[in-house]
């Protein structure tokens, strides 16, 4: 079997299978190959009941404490029993399995595996199996893999294909030069594949596991080589710095630091070489990136040329966009906002100014890089949050100039050594400091016991004239609704605080034009108190803002609490972030204890990656596209920066070698050019 023969080729594959698998995206043997589980059913030693946590897939062995009793709740019928092994009693109930009744006896010894749930406040052994001694410790020690699925597809059904797959793969041949295999002590190609899906033990998995991380990784950076090789060409624009811009920049409330200098010259000196800029400037949240754009776009408008900024979200493009009529309008330069939002005849308008170069400057999300937008003369591309964008689209736009400068910005905190492998296309600035008149946030993580004190400190904040945000806890299943979970806060809110608080609620179901309203309102300092969700990640800069309290913090993932906590602390009052804690345990404490210790996202980042560990296989996801499907930038950097080295030590007779024999590497190499987000 070739693994470019489709999936339907598989024995035992039919027509409604072939088409679930459509659905994942899995169309030919080696698509299937591909699909990795998502996690292991890990068989461990039988477990003391008086050790079972909540959520834990367990094996216990005991005797019934009595009979099975059984009741109905309409068509469901429940069976329950209560297990003990000397340690405790542990309730055990099974659903719609009513013969299990006149099989469970008193004074026999069973051994049950299932998962415990917590229902009315107490741990149980919900659905379990029933295995004899000999059938249990047959599969101790072993990983049974758990796949992605959909509608249609059972997991026993992907285990059969890809087991048959497997044994009959006849071009899984390698392609990764021996003396790499060999540095790097890695497995063989096919054998990797056979121990991922099927591991006889953890270390098999995870040596199974490097090999296929390694490859993602090597691929990658062989395609951002393949990049920065073709991207090296020269642009039209030469972009002279002009005194008036030096004026602008004299003329600001504040002084740039040290690292916002040297990011502006590195910028300036790729606008004015002849070559086109591709530079990546990487910066945590608060270090003043923004402002290193917009004297960028204010240079490029001196020289005769127009800018454009793209945002991720409407939200953010709209702030971007009031901010540069702000600091530029009054110095003759023409700002244009083209997003989504806009009406039909609004749209049509902003579209011929752009054409004919009435905006020197063009604001706004994706919107701008439909085919039916065209720019007089674009000589410079900013993307901000640029992770969120792939490659297809941000070419889209920069085909949009005659090679234009490209400018990218990031506040996602990756340490250095990984982001010049990551953006390895890219030429990178970081700005690794916060502008003196910013203070340092002050944090704290509490238990829910410290409400009534934080609202009295948002009392006297907000007396003293300034905002607050609060942000709601992030909605779980059975849960109320986003919106319920919003206004219903914020309906409460109203009855503890004064008539004269003004508080007002923000969540992503609300149209475009009804967030843009609600956020214009808190930014001129007509609401006290916003109620949001992470609507507000990305997206708003009030300076008078200077309290942030986190509902059920420990629901969010560290990055993001970070770049939450980014919102405040942004002019020069005294800010503070409170972590407030809904379930507490030692892990989510230890987590948030280093948000409070720590305002840098660069040491966050790492600390992260040291408390997760290995216990996370497939890592976290960062914002946007996926990139890759096994690999982690921070679980595996060490992974990463061997993969980018090896790439780099290849020379290019080498890399067009590899790339004409091997179709699986041509078509990873593919993938990566026209999806991955770099």
């Amino acid at each position: 079997m070739k693994s470019e023969q489709s999936v339907r080729d598989i024995k035992g594959v039919g027509e409604k299978a072939e088409q679930c698998y459509h659905k994942m995206n899995i169309y030919t043997v080696a698509d299937l190959l591909e699909h990795y589980p998502r996690a292991y059913d890990e068989w461990k030693p039988i477990q003391p009941i008086d050790g079972v946590e909540e959520g834990m897939t367990v094996a216990v062995e005991g005797t019934l404490r009595e009979r099975p009793q059984m009741k109905s709740k309409g068509r469901l019928k429940i069976l329950t029993v209560t297990l003990l092994d000397g340690s405790g009693a542990l309730p055990v109930t099974w659903f719609n399995m009513p013969f299990l009744r006149n099989r469970l006896k008193m004074g026999v010894r069973y051994i049950l595996r299932g998962k415990i749930e917590r229902r009315g406040g107490q741990l149980q052994l919900q659905q379990p199996n029933i295995y004899t001694r000999e059938e249990f410790y047959r599969q101790v020690g072993k990983l049974q893999p758990i796949y992605p699925l959909t509608s249609g597809l059972s997991n026993k059904a992907v285990t059969k294909a890809l087991a048959l797959a497997l044994k009959e793969g006849e071009d899984l041949q390698e392609y990764l030069p021996a003396d790499i295999r060999k540095r790097q002590k890695l497995l063989p190609y096919k054998k990797a594949l056979q121990q991922i899906h099927f591991p006889v033990n953890r270390e098999e998995m995870m040596a199974a596991r490097r090999r296929l991380v390694f490859d993602e990784l090597f691929l990658y950076s062989l395609a951002l080589a393949y990049i920065k090789k073709a991207g090296r060409i020269e642009s039209r624009y030469v972009v002279e710095e002009k005194e008036e811009a030096q004026r602008f920049q004299s003329g600001l409330p504040f002084v740039l630091t040290d690292a916002q200098k040297k990011a502006y010259r590195e910028i300036m000196d790729d606008m004015k070489s002849g070559y086109a800029m591709n530079r990546l400037v990487q910066g945590d949240v608060g270090s003043g990136k923004t402002i290193v754009a917009v004297l960028a776009l204010y240079q490029t408008v001196l020289n005769g040329a127009q800018g454009a900024f793209m945002a991720p979200t409407e939200v953010l493009a709209t702030q971007h966009y009031h901010s540069l009529c702000e600091m530029l309008e009054p110095r003759g330069v023409r700002v244009g906002l083209l997003t989504g939002a806009l009406t039909a005849k609004e749209k049509r308008e902003a579209k011929e100014r752009i054409a004919l170069g009435m905006w020197d400057i063009v604001i706004g999300t994706h919107a701008i890089i439909q085919d039916n937008v065209v720019f007089s003369k674009l000589a410079l591309v900013i993307t901000d949050e640029q992770h969120r964008f792939g490659v297809k689209q941000r070419e889209s736009l920069y085909q949009k100039g005659k090679e234009p400068h490209v400018l990218a910005m990031s506040a996602t905190p990756i340490p250095r050594t990984l982001a010049l492998i990551l953006y390895g296309d890219m030429d990178l600035s970081v700005i690794g400091e916060r502008p003196a008149e910013r203070l340092p946030i002050k944090n704290c993580v509490v238990n829910t016991g410290y409400r009534p004190n934080a609202y009295q400190f948002m009392k006297n904040q907000i007396e003293q004239g300034h905002q607050v945000y609060i942000i709601c806890p992030m909605v779980e299943e059975k849960e109320e609704s986003e919106l319920e979970n919003v206004t219903i806060y914020s309906e409460e809110l109203r009855q503890i605080f004064p008539f004269s608080v003004r508080i007002q609620a923000l969540h992503g179901k609300m149209k475009p034009a009804e967030k843009e309203a609600v956020m214009q309102s808190f930014s001129q300092g007509d609401i006290d108190i916003l109620v949001s969700t992470t609507v507000i990640e990305v997206g708003i800069d009030v300076p008078n803002a200077t309290v942030m309290m986190i509902e059920n913090a420990e629901r969010f993932g560290l990055a993001q609490l970070h770049q939450l906590r980014g919102r405040v602390g942004r002019g020069a009052s005294q800010s503070y972030c409170i972590f407030m804690v809904g379930e507490e345990s030692k892990d989510s404490r230890e987590r948030l204890d280093v948000l409070a210790n720590s305002n840098d996202g660069f040491y966050i980042a790492r600390e992260d990656l040291k408390m997760r560990g290995q216990g996370e296989l497939f890592g976290l996801r960062q914002s946007g596209e996926q990139i890759f499907v096994l690999a982690d930038i921070f679980e595996d950097a060490d992974i990463l920066q061997a993969a980018g080295e090896e790439a780099k030590s290849l020379t290019e007779d080498e890399i067009v070698l590899l790339y004409k024999k091997n179709r699986r590497l041509k078509k990873r190499i593919e993938y990566y050019l026209g999806q991955v987000t770099l």
